[in-house]
């Protein structure tokens, strides 16, 4: 029970991330925007040359408030107008338009769930905001920020920009965005399990908010609320403040808070037994999040589903929906939700008598779990709070001297302690000076093992940075062909061969394509099962990505051919493959703390990944990016628009 309810806690994460930053397309205000954008630049065209500079941010304004409008409805429009914005505000030099593009796009990708970019993109606007002293504009980034911490389960970062947010709001009079700051640190005291504290925050938000008239923001504190008194075990009181918060998203009409009211109110039900409302609710949401693409919500779905149906008995589908819980939260990097899937498997195996796969899953949730509440992660919690209220007092005589007090007091003991490790420091020294010297010949010998093994999993200029920094930082490439590869029928050949067999195989084939790819200068990213993944352009830049990717994938497509008439010939089952690629912009950078992985995000991946879905075996299927490219390199066999899963239409070519 209580493993639902922290879920529960999680679909809070998005609510109040859409109670921040995204409202319900107002389609008679994208009108009327598209409207004025129409008549404006009628005006600038009939002045020519002789328009004033500020025809030009005025566009970049137009732009963004189009952006956002779409933020809480429709992804792609959002994109499309951010990415105007900040093409005509960097022509213009536009310092505040290119910092609200930044931070525009930062908002809808934390909408869909990839945090990576979406952090990328926040820190852009921040710096921006920061260099042309936009107030108002850094306290929006330091919360946006923070939100993106908070959905990967980093509370004393997230925490850390709440406060930083809520301190400029305070100074600046901004009650609208004090209201949104006290919501999220309710939010972070609540996952913590501080429920009177949360309540504290939540409620003084929701009085900050029925003064301001921000419906969106009161229909957010109504839904917090309700999770603490679901927390509490006082299902009325939830179950009334989160039908008083639908009430107001319907009439809203924010598809992302609807679909977290039906999921909290579904997780409700569950509380009290009645597992068809829950699973009725869930679907709900999940619908919506669906249609959205929202991969934070419906991992959240994902394994509220699966709990309601092991509940009803219903195994197999609970497994189902519990499994893609796992793979979609992994996919967007959040702690949080890894957590919960571990749990809930591990819950799952033991109902089912599997003790061993429980034992597993419950190791692994431990892992996770102590991770995010470690004794290290709450004593930076509670420093974080005495600073912001030791901020606050400044300004007092008294405060300034007890600072003062309380530095010199840590630094005699900080100099007690330097005297202290010096002597122990020597003693322990001259014991282990021994050691040392006769250990330096393998220690050498093994950093030299290690490089080659870091060299062998990341590229080599993200390993010299992680060397150098004990991190490397995301990079942004504004182009990179990305291809994927998949094998037809995979599951079912591999039932008719033996494990040792299907290994070697998988080996043989992927150790082809690793040669192949490396003599074109493409960098491998990650094998997935049958499916193999690269792409060109990066972590060096190059402008022939499209045509080194696209001449590796043909060289894949022959060496396939010819080692399938080989295994024809012995009698055995042939590997017919579809490869795929698209290009366009990425984000890269190392995921994980340890096993550490490359790996690439955003659009063009996904899109990548139709590419060879839509394909067909021994072909090699191109994007229209990838075509305009490559055109006058291969021959191209246009195959016409292609109905693609959340894509669309979408323009195909087979290169010959």
């Amino acid at each position: 029970m209580k493993r639902i309810l922290t879920l529960v806690a999680l679909l809070t994460f998005h609510f109040s991330l859409f109670t921040f930053h995204c409202e319900a397309q107002d389609q008679h205000k994208v009108d009327s925007l598209l409207d004025v954008l129409k008549k404006h630049d009628a005006a600038k065209k009939a002045l020519g040359s002789k328009a004033p500079a500020i025809y030009d941010t005025t566009s970049a304004k137009i732009l963004y408030q189009l952006s956002q409008a779409y933020w809480g409805n429709n992804a792609d429009k959002a994109l499309e107008y951010a990415n105007q914005c900040l093409v005509l505000s960097e022509k213009i030099g536009y310092k505040k338009g290119m910092g609200s593009s930044y931070n525009s796009l930062g908002v809808i990708n934390s909408n869909i769930g990839d945090y990576l970019p979406a952090l990328v993109f926040h820190k852009k606007a921040l710096e921006i905001r920061i260099e042309i002293n936009d107030k108002r504009g850094i306290a929006g980034s330091y919360n946006n920020i923070g939100l993106i911490y908070m959905n990967q389960g980093n509370y004393p970062e997230a925490l850390k920009n709440f406060f930083a947010a809520l301190k400029m709001n305070e100074e600046s009079g901004n009650k609208l965005w004090q209201g949104i700051n006290l919501n999220n640190i309710g939010i972070i005291y609540k996952e913590q399990g501080n429920y009177s504290e949360a309540l504290k925050n939540d409620f003084a938000a929701l009085k900050i908010r029925e003064e301001t008239g921000d419906k969106n923001g009161i229909a957010g504190s109504y839904n917090n609320i309700g999770l603490i008194y679901q927390l509490q075990g006082n299902y009325d009181e939830a179950l009334k403040n989160y039908y008083a918060s639908l009430k107001i998203e319907e009439e809203i009409e924010d598809k992302h808070v609807i679909a977290s009211a039906y999921a909290n109110i579904g997780s409700v039900y569950f509380s009290q037994g009645n597992y068809p409302e829950a699973l009725k609710n869930h679907f709900a949401s999940l619908k919506i999040q669906d249609e959205f693409g929202d991969k934070a919500g419906k991992t959240s779905s994902y394994n509220s589903i699966g709990m309601a149906y092991s509940k009803e008995k219903k195994l197999k589908e609970a497994f189902e929906y519990l499994n893609k819980g796992l793979a979609l939260s992994r996919e967007i990097g959040s702690l949080e939700y890894i957590k919960t899937s571990y749990y809930n498997l591990a819950t799952l195996d033991s109902t089912q008598g599997n003790l061993s796969k429980a034992l597993e899953h419950y190791k692994l949730y431990i892992t996770f779990r102590d991770s995010l509440m470690n004794t290290e992660t709450t004593k930076k919690t509670v420093a974080l709070q005495m600073n912001y209220e030791f901020d606050k007092k400044q300004d007092s005589l008294n405060a300034v001297q007890a600072k003062k007090d309380a530095v010199a007091a840590v630094e005699i003991k900080k100099q007690r302690q330097q005297k202290f490790g010096l002597l122990f420091g020597f003693m322990i020294m001259i014991v282990f000076a021994g050691v040392f010297f006769r250990q330096r010949n393998h220690i050498k010998e093994g950093k030299k093992k290690s490089d080659e093994l870091l060299l062998n999993i990341l590229p080599s200029e993200v390993a010299e940075e992680l060397k150098q920094k004990g991190h490397a930082d995301a990079k942004e490439f504004v182009e990179a062909s990305v291809m994927f590869t998949d094998f037809k029928d995979f599951t079912k050949i591999s039932e008719k061969m033996t494990p040792s067999e299907l290994v070697k195989e998988i080996d043989s084939c992927f150790s082809a394509f690793d040669n192949i790819i490396h003599k074109h200068g493409i960098e491998k990213i990650k094998t997935i099962g049958d499916a193999y993944m690269c792409a060109g352009g990066l972590p060096v830049v190059n402008k022939t990505h499209a045509e080194d990717t696209v001449k590796a994938a043909l060289e894949i497509r022959d060496f396939m051919a010819n080692h399938n008439q080989e295994k024809i010939a012995k009698g055995e089952l042939p590997f017919e493959i579809r490869i795929g690629i698209n290009t366009g912009p990425v984000v890269a950078g190392i995921v994980g703390v340890k096993k550490f992985a490359y790996d690439i995000w955003g659009d063009t991946v996904n899109l990548a990944s139709r590419m060879e879905s839509s394909g067909k075996e021994g072909e090699v299927n191109i994007s229209g990016s990838t075509f305009e490219l490559v055109k006058d390199k291969f021959t191209c066999t246009h195959r016409g628009k292609i109905q693609t899963k959340n894509k669309g239409e979408v323009d195909m070519y087979f290169v010959s």
